[in-house]
């Protein structure tokens, strides 16, 4: 994994928080930008989504988890680690529960901070391959004819082919010529490995 490829963005309105956590960043081998307030981060998203923000949990004007709650309604999808007080572990565990990805409580040690990074890029190496897997497929789903992609719709409720040719009104000889198009097109070798498909796709 090329850590050159991720970015991690800061967000703290504290300058020594910030200044320190960049250079510990950058001196980890990722990129790394900082921001002192969440308003200028959403002003300047990245178009790169490969990385995570760590952002302070307390900041004037919209806080770590308000500004979590809008890159969520914008569909931004990146990690967010929200550093935290110790007077705010109880919001930090309720925000985990909600889909931060993590909380990390001051001070903290260059190590927890760092191997939540690596988690969060982990994490987000993992969805851009997702992701990648589901426009392939979409792709080869794009390729089936009107009637293959209602056999496939068919075939993964588990019905037999005599129930598709009955529900579809066509002979079970039509249904076999589609559903063997349909696994080759889709490149399934198997049952369960078209149901796992049609649940990505």
């Amino acid at each position: 994994m090329d850590k050159q490829h991720f970015c991690i963005y800061i967000i703290d309105d504290d300058k020594g928080m910030r200044d320190s956590l960049t250079w510990l960043v950058k001196s980890s081998g990722y990129d790394a930008v900082a921001f002192e307030n969440a308003e200028s981060f959403i002003e300047n998203l990245p178009d790169n989504k490969l990385g995570c923000v760590i952002a302070d949990i307390r900041m004037p004007g919209m806080s770590g988890l308000k500004l979590y709650q809008k890159l969520s309604e914008m569909d931004f999808q990146m990690p967010v680690i929200i550093i935290t007080g110790h007077g705010d572990i109880s919001i930090a565990v309720k925000a985990l529960k909600d889909g931060i990805f993590d909380f990390v409580e001051k001070p903290f040690d260059d190590k927890v901070i760092l191997d939540s990074i690596s988690m969060a890029i982990h994490y987000c190496k993992n969805q851009q391959e997702q992701h990648s897997i589901q426009e392939m497929l979409r792709e080869r789903f794009k390729t089936l004819t009107s009637r293959e992609k209602e056999v496939m719709d068919k075939i993964v409720l588990g019905l037999s082919n005599k129930q598709i040719a009955a529900s579809l009104n066509i002979s079970i000889k039509t249904v076999e010529v589609h559903r063997s198009r349909v696994m080759d097109k889709m490149e399934a070798d198997s049952l369960a490995a078209l149901v796992r498909m049609s649940l990505k796709i």
